[in-house]
């Protein structure tokens, strides 16, 4: 499952399960291009009341799911005059994840076996004015994740967490986006994974080392 694939990582890795020889059913807000046999696609939103539903339904017909991918996710700059956006921030990038757990990890857990990946951000260890919406719910993200991948391993379920800095994507806002990395790399990057179920990836690791140094340092004004 791909959960976030219109664009972006999450369309490009779509294509390269589906290049390895993986089934895969794709959920997302809008349709994607990809008509091939060996994909399944729902046009739903993450914070759709129905999108629990769907998702389980969406794995019943695939025969269940070994491997689940989060990468849906949003950000918008801060704006006084509309924190409603703040809050659809974190509802697609941390409620949509938790809520997309408690869907797959039950199926998971039954078959004693699977991999749960979600993408979150190296701006999960900074305080933001410009985006607090993004990087608080990106912290959320992380540490729940991180917290899963202790609870489900021995039970055979594997939970990894990628932090990506700026990858060129239309996420990528800003004139000033140090060491952006190609879709092509995050790719790469999601396929080890995939082999290797980490607990925890941070790339790239010179703007992760940064991030790590510069964090302690910066105190709201």
């Amino acid at each position: 499952m791909v959960v976030g694939n219109s664009d972006g990582i999450g369309l490009a890795f779509t294509r390269r399960l589906l290049a390895d020889g993986w089934r895969v059913t794709g959920l997302s807000r809008r349709d994607n291009a990809i008509i091939v046999p060996t994909y399944a696609h729902h046009t739903i939103d993450v914070t759709a009341p129905d999108y629990p539903d769907v998702l389980g339904k969406a794995i019943d017909e695939l025969g269940g799911v070994d491997l689940c991918v989060y990468a849906a996710g949003i950000g918008e700059p801060f704006d006084p005059v509309d924190l409603d956006a703040q809050t659809r921030t974190f509802e697609v990038n941390l409620m949509g994840a938790v809520r997309t757990t408690a869907v797959v990890v039950p199926r998971m857990l039954a078959t004693g076996d699977g991999h749960l990946i979600g993408i979150s951000s190296l701006a999960d260890r900074l305080v933001s004015g410009e985006a607090p919406g993004y990087a608080g719910s990106k912290a959320g993200v992380s540490s729940y994740l991180t917290g899963l991948s202790a609870a489900l391993r021995r039970h055979g379920v594997h939970v990894t967490t990628v932090r990506f800095g700026f990858v060129d994507t239309k996420m990528a806002k800003g004139s000033f986006r140090p060491l952006m990395i190609p879709v092509d790399d995050a790719v790469e990057i999601l396929v080890r994974c995939v082999r290797k179920r980490p607990v925890r990836v941070s790339r790239p690791r010179r703007l992760a080392l940064l991030t790590a140094t510069l964090a302690p340092l910066i105190r709201p004004r």
